[in-house]
């Protein structure tokens, strides 16, 4: 997209930096009409980032402006920070309240996020209707199917006609504010099939329902991981899934709309965990935020403990030449990028379920491949710098060996790394980099001043 067409995009439908200008005016200078005529009109997802782009005391202004009537589809799109500091200032029966007018699944997303004790009191204040469907989607596992799914699905007997269906999707008052297709079930819920909602506007009314079923419906059990499910929308271009229960009887459907929300999530989640961070922190307070990444850079705190260790048992031979001391943090820091490249691009392969089993050798052995012939054309860079540098050919050649069996090295742990974490069933994206590290360190200065010492000394 070029520039000029992303910043149309932005005016239409963002907060284009004017706007947001005049927002944070009405702000300061608490003007509360000038500010529900700017803000009012905003889709709910850009009040949404309006919000958590706000301070506190900036954005308890905003919410006062926007009142009792403030538009609950916000809520979905909120920070977990952001949304409990919102919580508190509307109040519990109003934000009950804006809960009971969400779908079903996003109402899960919404409560769910809540502490036990709120959770209880947000409930109770919810809708007797509403509160059963929410209650339902609370009881299957975080990230799982049965909390995406919307409750409200649109299901009709089979010895129906189109006419009967027609009629009755005209007249219900009970259907979903969207929905893409029907499902027709047996007598015992369970789904026979889907119909598209432009099949059904072309048939005749007095064809029958069996007859317009274009296949056998895709289902999913209801406690399937997200990340499953979102596979299955990508791999067979679905724009709708039914959801089951144990014996096969249709509880829901997750839409395509909702996997966009869980495709993102999930590529962020990764993107994050490889960096060491459990999730956004942005809107979070300063000690929450220090206490989450604590851990993870302890952590890394061991590694560089243990390659201090490695540099300790060559102490005499850096002694002797200082020039190891200057140059073996390039073959460390070489290694670990290529590895950092490969564990990436393994990461999302098998997010993807590019890599598997099947294929992981063959990508290993190309991984290391690639990392040896990367690791020779940096040797004789690296090697004729160092022997420029320090007049040394034999310190080249030194280098030149470590470097090259630091990337193959830096190859085979990229790669085989997540795949061992996943056949284990820990996550690669929170603990491969620890691994890749302390790896590449470690034998990059191993590799490196064992060699200076048997060759230099």
């Amino acid at each position: 997209m070029t520039d000029t067409s992303s910043q149309a995009v932005q005016d239409l439908y963002g907060l284009n930096p004017d706007l947001l200008r005049a927002i944070i005016d009405a702000v300061d200078a608490e003007d509360l009409v000038r500010l529900e005529a700017l803000v009012v009109p905003l889709h709910a997802a850009d009040k949404a980032d309006l919000l958590e782009q706000m301070g506190g005391a900036q954005r308890r202004v905003v919410i006062e402006a926007l009142g009792p009537d403030i538009d609950a589809e916000i809520l979905p799109d909120l920070d977990d920070a952001v949304l409990d500091d919102i919580r508190k200032q509307l109040g519990l029966e109003t934000f009950a309240r804006l809960v009971g007018k969400l779908d079903s699944d996003d109402a899960v997303d919404v409560i769910a996020d809540l502490d036990g004790a709120v959770r209880r009191e947000v409930l109770e204040a919810v809708p007797a209707p509403e509160r059963r469907a929410v209650e339902q989607g609370l009881t299957f596992p975080e990230d799982s199917a049965g909390r995406l799914m919307r409750h409200d699905v649109v299901a009709l007997p089979a010895f129906w006609s189109v006419g009967q269906t027609i009629d009755h999707l005209r007249s219900a008052g009970d259907l979903p504010d969207e929905f893409y297709a029907v499902f027709v079930v047996d007598p015992g819920h369970r789904p026979l099939g889907v119909i598209a909602l432009a099949t059904l506007i072309r048939s005749g009314r007095q064809v029958g329902l069996t007859s317009l079923v274009e296949s056998e419906p895709l289902t999913v059990k209801a406690d399937t991981d997200q990340e499953e499910v979102s596979w299955l929308f990508q791999q067979y271009g679905l724009s709708e899934v039914a959801v089951v229960d144990g014996n096969d009887r249709l509880l829901g459907t997750i839409t395509f709309d909702d996997m966009v929300d869980v495709l993102s999530e999930e590529s962020e989640e990764d993107v994050l965990r490889l960096g060491g961070v459990a999730g956004t922190d942005l809107n979070q307070g300063v000690i929450d935020t220090t206490r989450k990444r604590f851990w993870w850079l302890f952590i890394n705190l061991g590694t560089a403990v243990l390659a201090s260790v490695v540099i300790s048992i060559f102490e005499g031979t850096i002694k002797e030449i200082v020039a190891l001391a200057i140059l073996m943090p390039i073959v460390a820091s070489m290694g670990g990028n290529a590895g950092t490249q490969t564990m990436t691009v393994a990461v999302r392969a098998l997010a993807t379920r590019d890599l598997t089993r099947a294929n992981g050798l063959r990508v290993i052995g190309k991984e290391i491949l690639v990392g040896s012939l990367n690791g020779v054309l940096f040797a004789v860079i690296t090697g004729l710098v160092a022997w420029v540098w320090f007049q040394s050919p034999l310190l080249g050649a030194v280098i030149a060996m470590a470097m090259v069996a630091n990337l193959a090295v830096a190859g085979f742990i990229g790669a085989a790394t997540p795949l061992v974490l996943e056949r284990f069933g820990i996550d690669p994206a929170i603990a491969a980099s620890v691994f890749l590290t302390t790896v590449t360190d470690v034998v990059g200065f191993f590799v490196f001043l064992a060699l200076g010492a048997l060759l230099l000394l």
